[in-house]
């Protein structure tokens, strides 16, 4: 260490070994990014608004839109501006600020993702008791839960990486500061923390997955037991986009955090990482809203009363 370099920034490589993206490529990355910014701003905006969907389902929605707008906006406008500006680099402390931000809305997402399959399980499953268990102030619980809980299962970690000694290379093969790449950097022994990150992504990921799993299973055998069909398909209708979004989050990001860190194939972490931090967050607001006949209710319902004041 005595005749380590230190280094106060780090350079962000992007996607530079795919020498064919041009300007095209990242305009549509900036197009993702609006319509994503978009339609979580719409769903918080007219469930904030409108007094009918002031239920359990559309405010543990509203939340994970939140955490949403969090992730993409720490990701997704520094790898633009770097990309068109042709500068790469990203200071020490908006490094480790951006990596606790995005795994710490991850874990928000992934709690509330089980919360809303836990209330889709009593509306379906318990109709009788829903409306004396899921009460405001038992949401409001859930939703501290999901945020607190994801800031103090992330902080810690953070911290760690935070006072690592980074010396030699600067160089993050990423376009954002994920834990590997940034781990691969630090002069020192990394194998416990990595062992640590990979123990907590691993119970988070799958007991969550396991909760939510066990909860639409119940969901889709009470389902099939409802007598009328009309009954069945609108109970569908609302379990389908959950369970839809639940498959496309869990699968992408065990795909790049199911293994230690600094291990896998970094551009297969890339591509799957740009999906899930661009497509997936864009893909996220239609999925909850186009069959959705509430939500499109209340749109139009704020859009005529604008238009008529």
């Amino acid at each position: 260490m005595s005749n380590a370099t230190l280094f106060n920034e780090f350079i962000l490589l992007g996607f530079s070994e795919y020498h064919e993206l041009d300007v095209g490529f990242y305009i549509l990355l900036l197009l993702m990014y609006l319509l994503s910014l978009m339609g979580h701003s719409l769903i918080i905006t007219v469930v904030s608004m409108e007094p009918r969907l002031h239920t359990p389902m559309y405010f543990f929605l509203l939340n994970f839109s939140m955490a949403e707008i969090c992730s993409t906006a720490a990701e997704i406008p520094k790898m633009l501006v770097n990309s068109f500006s042709g500068k790469k680099t990203i200071c020490f402390a908006c490094c480790m600020a951006q990596g606790f931000v995005v795994f710490t809305m991850g874990a928000v997402e992934f709690i509330t993702l089980t919360i809303m399959s836990f209330d889709r399980y009593m509306a379906i499953c318990k109709p009788l008791h829903y409306q004396t268990i899921m009460t405001s102030g038992l949401c409001l619980n859930l939703s501290l839960l999901a945020w607190l809980g994801g800031i103090g299962i992330i902080f810690p970690q953070s911290i760690v990486v935070w006072t690592y000694p980074y010396c030699e290379r600067n160089i993050i093969d990423h376009f954002f500061c994920d834990v590997g790449p940034v781990l691969q950097l630090a002069c020192a022994d990394t194998r416990v923390i990595e062992l640590i990150g990979f123990l907590y992504g691993a119970t988070i990921m799958w007991g969550s997955f396991g909760f939510s799993l066990i909860s639409y299973m119940r969901i889709i055998s009470t389902i099939v037991q409802i007598p009328s069909a009309s009954g069945r398909s609108k109970a569908f209708v609302t379990c389908a986009s959950h369970l839809t979004v639940v498959t496309i989050f869990y699968t992408a990001d065990m795909l790049m955090y199911l293994k230690p860190s600094t291990h896998g194939d970094t551009r297969l972490n890339k591509a799957v990482s740009l999906v899930r931090t661009s497509f997936i967050p864009m893909l996220n607001p239609f999925i909850y809203t186009i069959r959705n006949s509430d939500f499109k209710t209340a749109v139009w319902k704020a859009v005529t009363k604008k238009m008529s004041f």
